[in-house]
């Protein structure tokens, strides 16, 4: 994909929400989720990331952030487009999240990947090296607790 076609947009409209709908299909830790639920979960993020193909109109890349703006933000949903994955399309979403206005002054931003994905978040600054902190998790979700 010609990654100068792609535009960076703060929302997703009514009209992409289909689209994000595919894209969460594509991944293991969103597959399951719902319209309903994924409105108003669009509604309270903090920052929306939509990677658009300009020339299609369609949504090839989403992340999201949760935010205090102070000291902590927390990446969510990073994911692009199974036939669009290897393009940079990952990175231009990792450049416009670390970049933005409202991440500027935070003091830690954070968030959970796959270990075969440590490699590329280390290019913005990631690292595993957390102190003597561990992720703990309270969840109804059994994709997320590996049973």
């Amino acid at each position: 994909m010609d990654v100068s076609e792609i535009e960076v947009r703060d929302e997703v409209g009514a009209d992409c929400l289909p689209y994000l709908m595919d894209l969460f299909a594509s991944a293991w830790w969103t597959a399951t989720r719902t319209t309903s639920e994924v409105t108003r979960m669009l509604a309270a993020s903090d920052l929306v990331f939509a990677l658009i193909h300009r020339p299609s109109e369609r949504l090839v890349g989403f992340a999201r952030v949760i935010t205090d703006e102070v000291y902590l933000a927390v990446v969510l949903d990073v994911v692009v487009a199974p036939g669009s994955r290897g393009s940079g399309l990952g990175a231009m979403l990792m450049d416009a999240v670390v970049g933005h206005p409202r991440l500027a002054a935070v003091r830690s931003i954070e968030l959970v990947c796959q270990p075969e994905l440590m490699p590329f978040y280390r290019r913005w600054g990631f690292t595993e090296q957390v102190g003597r902190s561990r992720l703990m998790r309270r969840t109804a979700d059994p994709l997320l607790t590996g049973a």
